[in-house]
């Protein structure tokens, strides 16, 4: 499968609909900010900045300070595929994140959605 055209994608312009769905099932903004900081090692400042030069995703993971080890506990579908089953590093850290707000969406606590 050819991922180029999700690596290239901004990650500004996904950015408002990982929002927006939490916001839809009565979450926050700050709860998805707290969730991107948590996967990627961003502060809130850095985050900000990376959505302000609007960087792709392949840039937003790569310059990212550091991926939570425990981000290898995230588990489950997404898309269709089985995270934990991805072989592309940069897809899986891709899916890891749409996972993380779909969980959120969903409801699932903040402690359980961070691994913790």
């Amino acid at each position: 499968m050819d991922n180029t055209r999700v690596f290239k994608m901004s990650f500004a312009s996904v950015y408002p609909l990982y929002v927006q769905k939490a916001e839809k099932k009565g979450r926050t903004k700050d709860e998805v900010d707290t969730i991107i900081c948590w996967l990627t090692g961003y502060d809130r400042e850095l985050l900000q900045q990376q959505i302000e030069r609007n960087v792709d995703f392949e840039t937003f993971f790569a310059e990212a300070p550091q991926i939570n080890p425990n981000a290898s506990k995230i588990a489950g579908v997404i898309c269709g595929y089985r995270v934990e089953e991805i072989e592309d590093k940069l897809m899986q850290q891709i899916r890891y994140l749409d996972k993380l707000v779909d969980e959120l969406a969903k409801g699932k606590a903040m402690e359980k959605i961070l691994r913790k």
